[in-house]
């Protein structure tokens, strides 16, 4: 089954605990938190401290995406304010194994993201370290972008390796998603979409996160 995941970068920053709390009646799967930091990307979104007050507004999975550098600094805040799945950037850390493994220490899923320039074969070392892998469909830093086409050949070369090993992990994709590449994306092989303005500019967010499901 497809997983939808809102992204609260797309949310009404003003009022972000009433957005969150739409989520479940909407039909949502998890909750996608795009955490920036002003150098990894070049935008800045929040943090912890944002991720602590919005976890007792919504009992879904939080779904924790660091664009950030140094994420092993961020990953004891982000436990502590309530995240069940963190990904990071591999582009942004040298030890991948041991930060995924202390991610798990924690009690927490793992998973890696690779920016649309990294070869998708860069995290198939690793891939059986992992509950998701986040392949980007979309340069990361700021929401509204176009889809890139050639994500579709990673998620399809990415599910052709998972499958081909038994390896039971997500693949998700963010940004960019809208019904057509929605499709596109489960029929590459994705299991879980990011979506962001897709969802939150809808008539009927309900219903367009059933269509994004397919």
């Amino acid at each position: 089954m497809i997983k939808i995941a809102p992204s609260m970068l797309s949310a009404d920053f003003a009022s972000m605990g009433d957005s969150l709390e739409r989520l479940s009646a909407w039909g949502a799967d998890m909750v996608h938190l795009d955490i920036m930091d002003g150098n990894f990307v070049p935008n800045i979104t929040f943090g912890p401290g944002m991720c602590k007050a919005l976890r007792p507004k919504c009992s879904l999975p939080f779904d924790v995406h660091l664009m950030v550098d140094h994420p092993q600094d961020w990953i004891q805040p982000f436990k502590d304010a309530g995240a069940d799945i963190i990904t990071f950037h591999v582009e942004a850390e040298r030890h991948i194994h041991r930060l995924l493994q202390h991610i798990h220490s924690l009690g927490m899923k793992a998973g890696v993201v690779l920016n649309p320039a990294t070869p998708v074969s860069t995290c198939f070392h690793v891939a059986e370290n992992c509950d998701m892998i986040l392949l980007m469909g979309v340069n990361p830093g700021f929401g509204g972008q176009s889809f890139i086409p050639e994500t579709l050949n990673k998620i399809a070369t990415l599910r052709s390796f998972l499958d081909g090993r038994g390896l039971n992990v997500d693949i998700e994709v963010d940004g960019g998603i809208n019904r057509e590449t929605a499709r596109l994306c489960r029929e590459a092989g994705a299991s879980v979409l990011v979506a962001g303005n897709a969802v939150f500019t809808a008539q009927d967010p309900a219903a367009m996160i059933g269509e994004l499901r397919g």
